[in-house]
């Protein structure tokens, strides 16, 4: 899933740019065309409102895997801005609302109907994140989304086409676990390394995160290497277990409080350390891990908006990378940022993302 589209939108133009980006995105994922349409169209109608209503902002375009963990792939569209806000969000999602004179307010309703999931958080004076997702198929109208436990957001280095850094989850049991990895360097060569290790995590995720770490570190030999965190939730026990290697990052936020999880120096798959250091923390309902890579600038700020915090983990994982950079400071190398949430699930099959 390295593969990522990054469009600023300050002017006309770039809507149809970001109705473009959805549409290449869906011919990745091998979309079908009903579901390519309900891509663009959210693109379309994100774009514009940041045109309308926010002066301007950014698209991000990612390729994650479908909730279920069925076959195909998802397109994963988020809109980021810093402008006004939106006072009420729940009027802003109703047909007919909206702020812009001459519109007929139907866009982020449209949204809403059109995606397989949606989400928009917003605090005035502050800007609005949104995250839509296509799945490969449509779900049946009505029907509740189950909520996924774990959301991440990608960009790369200079708007390149592919991105050194890749994410991924997998249930297995009451174990969830979570990789993130960032491929040495930049590119194609950086992305495959990355990849490989999110492959192999789907193989492995009964094991402890150390010896996901042993096992990924002769998988990514041939490689360039990567840093790579694991963390595993134990949703019996209550427990995180968090264990990485190389310049990846970690807070764990627990009865109000955020704490900082330190990875081991060294690279999977070429310098691998003797002996990796875990770290268990208390896993509650109301607790929550953000794990990045390097690019996210190492003085961001944990988020401590309430309504961010009970948000979708995608969204919380935009709004941390919006919040970490700005035109004036973009981003200096690939970013990708994930979030764990407790798992509310109600059904007991496995999925993985």
């Amino acid at each position: 899933m390295s593969r990522v589209w990054e469009v600023p939108v300050h002017d006309s133009t770039r809507v149809r740019d970001a109705r473009f980006a959805a549409r290449e995105a869906c011919a990745e994922a091998e979309l079908v065309p009903a579901r390519t349409a309900a891509a663009e169209l959210v693109a379309t109608e994100l774009a514009t409102n940041l045109l309308r209503h926010a002066g301007g902002g950014h698209m991000v375009v990612n390729l994650v895997d479908p909730p279920t963990g069925g076959a195909g792939t998802s397109v994963q569209l988020f809109s980021l801005d810093h402008g006004p806000g939106i006072a009420d969000v729940d009027a802003a999602l109703r047909d007919g609302w909206s702020t812009a004179e001459g519109s007929l307010g139907a866009g982020l309703g449209s949204c809403r109907r059109s995606a397989s999931d949606f989400h928009l958080y917003s605090l005035p004076g502050r800007g609005t994140v949104a995250a839509a997702r296509i799945d490969p198929e449509a779900g049946r109208r009505g029907a509740r989304v189950a909520p996924v436990p774990v959301g991440g957001i990608t960009v790369a280095l200079g708007r390149a086409e592919e991105c050194g850094d890749a994410w991924g989850w997998v249930r297995s049991g009451r174990l969830l676990t979570l990789l993130l990895a960032d491929g040495l360097g930049h590119g194609p060569k950086a992305a495959h390394a990355s990849s490989a290790a999110v492959a192999e995590l789907r193989r492995c995720a009964h094991l402890p995160p150390p010896d996901i770490l042993r096992r990924l570190h002769a998988v990514l030999r041939p490689t360039r290497g990567a840093a790579v965190v694991v963390a595993q939730a134990d949703t019996e026990r209550g427990e995180l277990c968090f264990a990485g290697v190389g310049n990846v990052g970690a807070r764990v936020r627990t009865a109000d409080s955020w704490t900082s999880l330190v990875s081991h120096p060294g690279i999977v798959g070429a310098y691998f350390p003797a002996h990796i250091p875990v770290r268990r923390v208390p896993w509650r309902g109301d607790s929550l891990l953000v794990v990045h890579s390097d690019g996210l600038p190492s003085r961001w700020r944990p988020p401590e908006d309430p309504r961010l915090l009970g948000q979708d983990p995608s969204v919380v994982a935009a709004a941390i990378l919006r919040d970490a950079g700005s035109p004036a400071r973009p981003t200096r190398d690939d970013t990708s940022v994930a979030v764990l949430a407790p798992d509310r699930r109600t059904s007991a099959h496995d999925s993985r993302l």
